[in-house]
């Protein structure tokens, strides 16, 4: 079937993207999760390319929740790059993806007028054990610490980004896609200015630009590996909407645990190359655990859709 490779192929190209973000936060090529964010949110405005294809001003309502969503994403990913700059790409990534589908069922479920059936609710528990399963290190014992680093930063993503695709959602109703796409990207460029108001992070930035235009041969291998990282974050995604056409979106909204064993495998390879960047533990009970808590959630999120 079509759709099957189309996704396998869009989980895939998602999981180079999310090793690639360890991989520049990592080895400091940025050198901290809000330069990354700001420079993810300056490069969204690619989306203006767009305009010429049937772009238009929205309403006040439209607009104002175009450039929220927008601002609200950023501020998502940039809790998700704060994760994946502490912990394993392999923990961080299950775990968002464990919270997005369940706060986003939470928050549409007030606008849905409906109870939860029994397997809805089994779905939110397996969802829960199995974002918690990933987050252990196991044996738990007195004193030592229950989550991974980064583990809350995990948490509020997924929760920023489900707020984000609700939105997302509701706008494209009322909008034609090239409009809500592109506005939404200018709320992410908003958010970068935003960026801007916390000192420290400010400061990190302004240093960047200096940084980047001291080591030149660096600054354009870094920005390669960047442009190149959201190339294949776009293919993702544009692969993803076209499974989506043709396929069941249930079935591949749950087989997203694919893309967290692709994370799992890339990791594990990459940790033989760059040790230091990712960290990854390749004992058996470390893949055990990890690959039925990718199981657990990847049966929640079938169960609620």
């Amino acid at each position: 079937m079509l759709w099957i490779l189309l996704t396998i192929s869009a989980y895939l190209f998602g999981a180079v993207a999310n090793i690639l973000d360890k991989f520049l936060l990592g080895s400091k090529r940025f050198s901290s999760a809000p330069v990354y964010a700001f420079y993810v949110g300056i490069f969204s405005l690619w989306a203006l390319f767009f305009a010429p294809f049937g772009l238009r001003m929205p309403n006040a309502l439209g607009l104002t929740l175009c450039l929220l969503s927008g601002v609200i994403f950023l501020f998502g990913i940039l809790l998700l790059y704060f994760a994946i700059g502490k912990a394993q790409a392999s923990r961080v990534v299950p775990v968002v993806g464990a919270v997005l589908p369940l706060a986003t069922f939470l928050i549409s479920l007030p606008f849905k007028a409906e109870t939860l059936s029994f397997f809805q609710i089994l779905g939110i528990l397996l969802l829960i054990f199995g974002g918690l399963l990933i987050s252990f290190d196991l044996p738990l014992r007195l004193g030592k610490k229950k989550f991974f680093s980064g583990f809350l930063y995990a948490v509020g993503a997924g929760i920023l980004l489900a707020m984000a695709y609700v939105l997302f959602k509701y706008i494209s109703q009322s909008e034609n896609f090239i409009t809500w796409y592109v506005w939404t990207r200018v709320g992410g460029f908003m958010g970068t200015l935003g960026l801007l108001l916390v000192p420290t992070w400010r400061q990190d930035i302004f240093k960047s630009f200096h940084t980047h235009r001291k080591n030149k041969k660096e600054a354009l291998g870094t920005g390669a590996i960047f442009v190149g990282n959201k190339i294949v974050g776009g293919l993702s995604a544009l692969l993803l909407n076209l499974a989506f056409t043709l396929g069941s979106v249930t079935l591949i909204n749950a087989l997203v645990s694919i893309q967290y064993v692709f994370v799992l495998i890339l990791a594990w390879y990459f940790s033989k190359k760059y040790h230091k960047i990712f960290s990854e533990k390749l004992s058996f009970w470390d893949w055990a655990q990890k690959l039925i808590a990718v199981g657990i959630i990847a049966v929640g999120i079938f169960l609620i859709k």
